[in-house]
């Protein structure tokens, strides 16, 4: 029995409508990060991109490359997570 986890991480890909807004906001965070990066460290922005990157790539791949779309949907998560985990355990090297 499939779990839904399982159902939604290993779907199809949504198309290439997602996986624009997802290189969009990619593109957005870069351009954030080039204004900001003069005046303050602002690295999360960078790992920001990279997790909407990895999303966008998820998105963009053929209706028959569920298992890569889903593992670049893990890897998009894992960075998020990371980054996520990093603002609670160690906020002082994400928000210097």
């Amino acid at each position: 029995m499939p779990s839904r986890i399982s159902e939604i991480v290993f779907s199809e890909p949504s198309g290439r409508l997602h996986s624009i807004v997802m290189f969009a906001s990619a593109v957005l965070f870069l351009g954030l990060y080039g204004y900001v990066h003069a005046d303050t460290s602002a690295e999360w922005l960078l790992v920001m991109a990279a997790g909407n990157v990895l999303s966008g790539v998820a998105e963009s791949l053929p209706a028959d490359r569920r298992r890569a779309a889903g593992a670049f949907r893990i890897a998009a998560v894992s960075v998020f997570l990371c980054l996520l985990i990093a603002m609670v355990v160690a906020p002082e090297f994400v928000f210097e």
